[in-house]
């Protein structure tokens, strides 16, 4: 397939990426579509636990922020709002009812959606809360570079050699990705997470994602598609979502704290332990509600799986993992 003015010849990822994604026709704009979740698996997706620990954590930085009488919560890369719906179906009525949740999403609001959410292209400024960013960075495009020269890329997904890349992008790279060999420049996103962090008046940013840090960087890099919960070759043409993993530490800012899903959801209570076989005798229902939660559970903090995802915890006016 096509999307309504893509580049026509070889253009660096990063511009590739743009339209495929987010131009006209392009795989999270195009009305009517599943979103997301039609394509791949979340956190989100996997388990109603996921929005609970997140409820959990913006009632802490509503206690470290005082209760203040409006409590934002800004998810950035909102999907269809799921998260969203699933955090204020959870929080504790008296801090529901100050909550202003906001999506950030650049597709068109889905109907159906909550009234109480806020759809919006960009964050909103001076927000006193929690920003959250579930796997939105690895979809924010990027440069490729091979041995200092960018790879350009058809519509097709055919590669080629580029120009050397600019003075700006050589020093990230010398920083964060040094060496030869193929690298996904981060500047961009290093930018885009900044941007985001600056809306923050008081409260926490988190920012979710597949990610790697400068000491175990991917030798090929990480780029590739998605399609129908298929993982496929990265072509920029529209028809699949388009990633690549985060550099996270470089994303951070003074006094981040970069964690595990799995270090994260244990401190926010989310626990893959079973239920004592006792229960099954005394309540049988309850035993195996808490079974199909600890299954749950295991999958959000699986090693090798959902569990090895980066959380990138950055304060602003609060302490980076509030009590």
């Amino acid at each position: 397939m096509s999307i309504q003015g893509e580049p026509r010849g070889p253009v660096g990822w990063r511009t590739a990426m743009e339209a495929a994604l987010y131009g006209p026709g392009g795989f999270y704009v195009r009305p009517g579509g599943p979103g997301p979740a039609g394509h791949f698996r979340t956190s989100v997706h996997a388990s109603p636990l996921y929005a609970g620990a997140v409820a959990r954590l913006l009632c802490r930085v509503d206690g470290q922020l005082g209760h203040p009488e409006g409590l934002d919560l800004v998810d950035v890369g909102a999907g269809r709002g799921e998260l969203l719906a699933g955090v204020l179906a959870a929080l504790p009525e008296a801090v529901a009812a100050r909550v202003r949740p906001y999506a950030v999403e650049k597709a068109e609001r889905p109907l159906g959606l909550d009234p109480r959410i806020r759809w919006a292209a960009e964050p909103p400024p001076g927000v006193t809360g929690l920003l959250f960013a579930n796997e939105w960075l690895d979809n924010v495009p990027l440069d490729v570079a091979q041995d200092g020269y960018y790879v350009l890329v058809a519509p097709d997904g055919t590669e080629s050699r580029g120009p050397a890349v600019d003075a700006a992008d050589r020093a990230w790279l010398e920083r964060w990705w040094p060496g030869p060999g193929r690298a996904e420049i981060g500047r961009a996103r290093d930018e885009a997470w900044a941007a985001a962090v600056a809306t923050l008046e008081r409260g926490l940013a988190v920012a979710v994602d597949y990610a790697h840090t400068r000491g175990g960087r991917p030798a090929f890099g990480t780029l590739t598609g998605f399609r129908e919960g298929r993982e496929v070759a990265p072509v920029p043409d529209g028809s699949c979502d388009v990633t690549a993993h985060v550099a996270l530490d470089s994303c951070a800012g003074p006094g981040a704290v970069l964690l595990t899903q799995r270090e994260a959801l244990a401190a926010l209570g989310v626990s893959g332990t079973r239920p004592p076989l006792a229960l099954a005798s005394s309540d049988p229902v309850g035993y195996v509600r808490a079974l199909a939660e600890a299954g749950e559970a295991a999958e959000l903090t699986a090693r090798g799986g959902l569990g090895d995802f980066g959380w990138l915890v950055q304060p602003v006016g609060v302490t980076a993992w509030p009590d």
